[in-house]
């Protein structure tokens, strides 16, 4: 079979050049594009040497419909605006995309499914196993433990992450949320300020931290009466993401048409 023929967008940031450097580290993927805002300082570089690779021979460019046309996936953590435009992008070229794009309102989720008509798209707060794993873990707690237990979620960032809370606490919490049989945005407390009065017996509780160059660090508290269950995971290193995110594509591409997450990919899901 051949290698899977990959586009990163947002080839300059951070999460960019991991994904690059992921796809060279994973055999069966191919980087193939590289794409960036047209005023980006590192148009026309070539995409290894931008990662701290080797040169690849792959500039980065900007011109994404036409390297979506001749690719088999696209790897996108950019902004909810342009992940729009490459849904639609991808939907047209009927590819895989992979959307670790976070602090995408809920209205975008119309626009997702529809183009998940014609793509195959996985989606996801994070593409880590561990992650996954522990969203399995939050949902069989909240299930288990009554709901005389507060359940809030924890998570800390990097000085310059732009939403809150992250997409990780929204799937933590949304996972909390599926095991107690309600809904999320009904049922969720954030940014407590001031006189609060007492919490809301049954909700689910985020604070939102964000300092430093930490790349994640994420927990779910189970406070009873006399005792606190905590799950916890730290990401050391965005790579866990990236590679994530090209194992996500390599699954996603012999599969039919459809919005898909990381639960399905790593086998966790329950359907």
């Amino acid at each position: 079979m051949a290698d899977l023929r990959i586009v990163v967008v947002g080839a300059g940031g951070r999460m960019g050049r991991a994904l690059i450097t992921a796809i060279h580290g994973i055999a069966g993927a191919q980087l193939v594009a590289a794409i960036e805002r047209p005023q980006a300082d590192c148009m026309g570089q070539d995409a290894g040497t931008l990662a701290g690779l080797e040169p690849l021979g792959v500039p980065v460019t900007d011109d994404a419909l036409l390297a979506f046309a001749a690719a088999d996936a696209v790897l996108d953590f950019t902004m909810p605006e342009a992940t729009l435009t490459f849904a639609e992008y991808a939907a047209q070229a009927r590819i895989v995309h992979v959307i670790g794009t976070t602090g995408m309102p809920v209205e975008d989720d119309a626009k997702i499914v529809a183009a998940s008509r014609h793509a195959r798209i996985v989606k996801s707060g994070n593409m880590s196993l561990g992650v996954n794993l522990l969203s399995v873990l939050v949902e069989q707690g909240a299930k288990a433990l009554g709901l005389e237990w507060d359940i809030e979620v924890l998570e800390m960032h990097h000085r310059n992450k732009v939403d809150a809370p992250s997409g990780t606490a929204l799937l933590l919490g949304d996972a909390a949320a599926t095991g107690r049989g309600i809904d999320l945005a009904e049922n969720s407390e954030r940014g407590r300020d001031g006189i609060t009065g007492a919490r809301e017996p049954g909700s689910i509780g985020f604070a939102a931290l964000r300092g430093g160059s930490v790349v994640g660090t994420h927990s779910v508290i189970f406070a009873g009466d006399g005792e606190r269950v905590e799950l916890s995971h730290i990401a050391e290193d965005r790579t866990i993401f990236a590679q994530g995110a090209v194992k996500a594509a390599l699954w996603a591409f012999p599969q039919k048409p459809g919005l898909y997450n990381m639960l399905d990919v790593l086998g966790l899901s329950k359907t």
